[in-house]
């Protein structure tokens, strides 16, 4: 079983999604081992209890810089020995040293389909603000390896969905979570945790599932 810590910072709704997945047996060969928070505060600390799965806070304003902060959640991760951590509405860029030792076992996901409206100053409802200011008729989501860079690891998974006329930044948020979110982050999730994901520079293969037998 492939030991997975997910990061989170807020209310936690693509946490739930994972919980779900994970319940229903939808995530193979993982064990839901932490969730660390950034904020003390954040509901998704209580979505990890009513789950049964040990959480921890490695509060961000406790440390002076990225630095400090990098490291102490980096030892967390290591102290509780964490194959693959998952970014999920997780709202801070590491230092590089955290990406070195979690290289391509860091996944994310992004409410735009990379590379557009993505990188710094695109998060939350800015993004969606950004998609409808341009007028693009498609948006969806990414799910992808972390990098040094925001937004700019190899893409393991994309989904979109139409843009409506009556769309707003919270409506159309809304629809991106529930319609591609939700579903390609624990799916990414899933294909780590199988063993199906290879990364080739920046190309993410998926392998074909290993035939079981009945």
């Amino acid at each position: 079983m492939v030991k997975t810590a997910i990061l989170v910072s807020g209310g936690g709704t693509n946490l739930q999604a994972i919980i779900d997945a994970h319940l229903f047996g939808e995530i193979k060969n993982c064990a839901l081992a932490a969730v660390i928070s950034s904020n003390p505060e954040a509901y998704a600390l209580e979505r990890a209890q009513h789950a049964d799965i040990p959480s921890y806070v490695v509060d961000r304003s406790l440390f002076p810089n990225r630095e400090t902060f990098t490291k102490a959640l980096l030892e967390k991760l290591q102290d509780l020995e964490i194959d693959l951590a998952v970014y999920a509405g997780f709202n801070f860029i590491l230092a590089p040293p955290f990406i070195e030792a979690y290289r391509n076992r860091v996944i994310n996901i992004h409410p735009s389909l990379i590379p557009s409206f993505c990188g710094l100053g695109y998060y939350g409802l800015r993004t969606h603000e950004a998609v409808l200011a341009h007028g693009v008729k498609v948006t969806g989501a990414t799910a992808h390896f972390a990098t040094e860079i925001a937004d700019d690891g190899p893409i393991i998974l994309q989904k979109a969905i139409s843009v409506l006329e009556d769309d707003t930044p919270n409506t159309l948020q809304r629809r991106v979570m529930e319609e591609a979110e939700w579903e390609i982050l624990p799916r990414a999730i899933s294909l780590f945790c199988e063993g199906r994901l290879e990364v080739d520079g920046r190309i993410v293969h998926i392998k074909e599932a290993a035939e079981t037998d009945e």
